[in-house]
């Protein structure tokens, strides 16, 4: 009997433990942003009266014991849509609680600026930024891709594995790149169009910013006209004693080149540690043009080699441009470490590589009434990034508030194979670009309304360079110039200081200062066996000081003035100084030892005007002087304007400080919400352009047609639609730049038989369906009215008529 009572003892006080656990544990609560698991910090929870009010803590954590039962909780955060649920609703989703991001909430953070998380409010310059979601529907195929959805930067292909930035006027290495906060610029980005963008994997982009405008005091040389910033997916962490493990897979086809893409992404996350796996595969065939539009752009014969012979045989299909297809990798690894709330390591380490493929433009160029070329092609574009971060959010020092320690280590492979029509020879040339960087990013509060950003960096590149000819018949080689200076070096020191000054939530002050030292160092004496240059080595060490300073003025909720006024420069790279290579038909590009650093000095002004959320207008006008610029103009090697290159009689030519150059334009954005579920956005770009030369005022080459798009979007539950317009003015044979005009092949034929650029638009629909948060099937049908179309200064006419189908499925 005594048993039993001591067992039915145990028993009762089994059951009074678990509810006193269930009582007092129960009543701690988790926010977590719904889709990607994260918990959101600083949730304001409280009831209707707001006499009872608790925040989330670092780990999304609440206790919610001071609420009754059936008591209605509101959950705010101005990130996120607000929520409302009852204390017992709560207990029955298990004590957690999902927050949906709003669209807009998180374009109001910007990282860019100053390497710190900001308010786009305080920001002077304008910044266009897309989220993952943004991303997911424009199911872009490259990152140019991604870019071209922002609406304010025009991307110009040479080929299908191309993607060249241009924004505001300025392209190529006047723009800057970075990956998560590291500089991909290197000492051989050139002026001539770049296509290093589409290494970046947009399946594995959490946010893009793209500063339109200068960025030198953050970023340095080479931030002259923008700066697009991609920031990757984060490993997500548990913050309990509990793993998660959750991912993605991707299936994505493409009717216009029969495209195939696989992808898929883990995450591993333990309360401290997190690891993030992310691999996508991508398959292209040729690319289909539409059917509607000048013929000049059809591909009516190609080259190909049979029996030991080239010959030009006729196209089946000459709305297929052959050959454009090619295949490519992209390999993603992170590790994250939190032993601390307030302590971050993150490793970082990125691969892709591309198969050959061909050079499009130069493929069609013709001499006399054959092609010119029998094979142009770019190898394997080869990219990989180990990145290791050290991040402090909070500290007592007096020197800093924030800190953020960045060690990169870049290795940049390319190389270009091109043999004439019925030659034997190929020539073949091989680049290699180590760069090592190293960033010191700090943030100090020095009170309420003023706060000090400042940072040092330091970069080192490493150029190597090979040439060689090829005989194909025989398969022996030789030696030949090589492309750069094998061994140059390109090394940049800085250090940079930024002052936020924001009195009261109205006006808000910004400025900043930055110097860099430049120094570069090639050495030509083996490529003056070829070139019989008169000089041997070339030095370059030289400094640059910039500044910006702007204003940020909000009288009102409707009305926001910004007025920014920036200096940026560009110093010489190893491509400026020492660079070997056919720029156009007929023309050599020569080294020049006698180069300083470009300035730019430019304004902007913007307005923004917001009528209860219902109408808003974003307008920006702006204007850029360009001096001492870097260009490509004629050139003399021991007095001689014409030397022997690659067999062919060529005009010399180098880069010099020989232009000046003035950019001006204007930017207008609107969002109409006609309802919670209907709204239109659009935008629209007006450039223009003149540059210097010898007294004459020409086009900018740089400098894009008049572009646009308008977005008619209809959201209801899970499904979302979106019908829109992408326009082009037309650019006459009088606003081509000279540079343009000499590749007449690529354009099409005005009346009177010159080359120009001719408006475009496309007619464009999309739909995306979500199924219980699990599988998400997106849909776009482009180019509905089939018209055949190339972006200004392309080598490659764009898609015909799409049909792409994306399914995703949430692990």
């Amino acid at each position: 009997m005594k048993m039993n009572i001591k067992l039915q003892g145990n028993y009762i006080f089994s059951i009074v433990f678990s509810l006193f656990l269930q009582l007092s544990f129960g009543q701690t609560i988790t926010v977590l942003e719904k889709g990607s698991n994260t918990p959101i910090s600083g949730v304001a929870l409280y009831n209707l009266k707001k006499t009872k009010y608790v925040v989330t803590d670092f780990e999304g954590n609440a206790n919610i014991d001071r609420f009754n039962d059936r008591e209605i909780i509101y959950f705010q955060n101005f990130l996120y849509e607000k929520k409302q649920l009852r204390k017992f609703e709560i207990r029955e989703n298990g004590q957690v609680v999902y927050l949906s991001p709003k669209v807009e909430g998180l374009k109001q953070i910007v990282i860019s600026v100053s390497k710190f998380e900001q308010s786009k409010r305080d920001i002077p310059q304008t910044i266009v930024s897309l989220n993952a979601k943004e991303i997911a529907l424009a199911n872009p195929q490259t990152s140019a891709d991604l870019l071209e959805n922002t609406g304010n930067v025009f991307i110009q292909k040479s080929q299908m594995g191309g993607g060249s930035p241009m924004i505001r006027g300025f392209s190529t290495n006047r723009l800057l790149i970075s990956v998560d906060g590291v500089r991909m610029n290197n000492a051989i980005f050139r002026g001539g169009n770049l296509q290093n963008v589409i290494s970046i994997d947009p399946l594995s982009v959490q946010n893009t910013e793209v500063t339109l405008g200068a960025g030198s005091v953050v970023y340095g040389s080479d931030a002259i006209g923008g700066v697009m910033s991609f920031y990757t997916k984060r490993p997500q962490l548990s913050y309990k004693e509990n793993q998660i493990i959750n991912g993605n897979a991707l299936v994505r086809y493409a009717s216009a080149n029969n495209e195939n893409t696989g992808h898929f992404d883990i995450n591993l996350g333990y309360k401290k540690w997190g690891f993030l796996t992310n691999v996508s595969y991508t398959d292209f065939d040729d690319l289909r043009m539409g059917s509607h539009g000048p013929d000049a752009y059809l591909r009516p014969q190609y080259v190909i080699r049979r029996n030991g012979e080239d010959i030009i045989v006729d196209n089946d299909n000459p709305k297929i441009q052959k050959p454009t297809g090619y295949d490519q990798i992209n390999l993603m690894q992170k590790v994250r470490y939190e032993p601390m709330d307030n302590l971050k390591f993150d490793l970082g380490l990125f691969f892709s590589t591309t198969s050959d493929y061909s050079r499009y433009d130069r493929l069609i160029r013709p001499r006399g009434d054959v092609l010119r070329s029998a094979e142009w092609s770019y190898g394997p574009q080869q990219w990989f990034m180990g990145n290791f971060q050290v991040t402090k959010t909070s500290s007592t020092s007096n020197l800093y508030d924030k800190i953020k320690a960045t060690l990169a280590y870049q290795n940049f492979k390319e190389s270009r194979r091109d043999r004439n029509f019925q030659s034997s020879i190929r020539e073949v040339r091989e680049e290699d670009v180590d760069v090592l960087s190293f960033n010191l990013d700090l943030e100090k509060s020095i009170s309420s309304k003023t706060s000090l950003f400042y940072g040092l960096e330091y970069l080192y590149n490493v150029v190597g360079s090979k040439g060689y000819e090829e005989n194909i018949d025989t398969n022996s080689k030789s030696q030949n110039v090589t492309r750069y200076p094998d061994g140059a070096t390109w090394q940049s020191l800085a250090a940079y200081t930024s002052l936020k000054y924001k009195p009261n939530s109205k006006f808000v002050f910004q400025s900043g200062l930055r110097f860099n030292q430049i120094i570069a160092r090639a050495d030509f004496t083996a490529n003056n066996t070829f070139l019989n240059l008169p000089f041997d080595k070339a030095d370059i060490n030289t400094g640059a000081l910039t500044g910006t300073a702007g204003i940020t003025w909000s009288p009102s909720h409707t009305i926001q003035w910004k007025l920014n006024a920036s200096t940026a420069f560009r110093a010489p790279n190893i491509d400026d100084l020492g660079k070997v290579f056919d720029s156009e038909p007929g023309a050599v590009v020569v080294p020049n030892n006698d180069l300083r650093p470009e300035y730019a000095y430019g304004g902007e002004l913007g307005l923004k005007l917001n009528f209860d959320n219902k109408v808003v207008l974003d307008i920006a006008t702006y204007y850029t002087f360009l001096d001492n610029a870097l260009i490509r103009r004629g050139f003399e090697i021991n007095g001689e304007s014409e030397i022997i290159y690659d067999g062919e009689l060529s005009t010399v030519q180098a880069i010099q400080n020989a232009s000046k150059a003035w950019i001006y334009g204007f930017e207008i954005g609107a969002e109409v919400n006609f309802s919670k579920a209907l709204k239109l956005r659009s935008q629209y770009n007006v450039i223009g352009g003149t540059e210097d030369n010898n007294g004459i005022e020409e086009p900018v080459r740089h400098v894009a047609p008049y572009f646009g798009r308008t977005h008619l979007i209809w959201k209801k539950k899970n499904l979302l639609l979106d019908a829109f317009l992408v326009y082009n003015n037309e650019l006459s044979f009088n606003q081509l730049a000279p540079s343009e005009t000499e590749k007449d092949y690529i354009y099409a034929l005005d009346r009177n038989g010159n080359p120009y650029s001719p408006s475009w638009y496309t007619l464009n629909l999309r739909t995306q369906y979500n199924w219980k948060d699990k599988i998400t099937l997106t849909a776009s049908l482009e180019n509905i009215t089939d018209q055949r179309y190339r972006p200004y200064s392309s080598g490659i006419a764009a898609a015909g008529r799409n049909l792409i189908v994306a399914v995703n499925y949430k692990l």
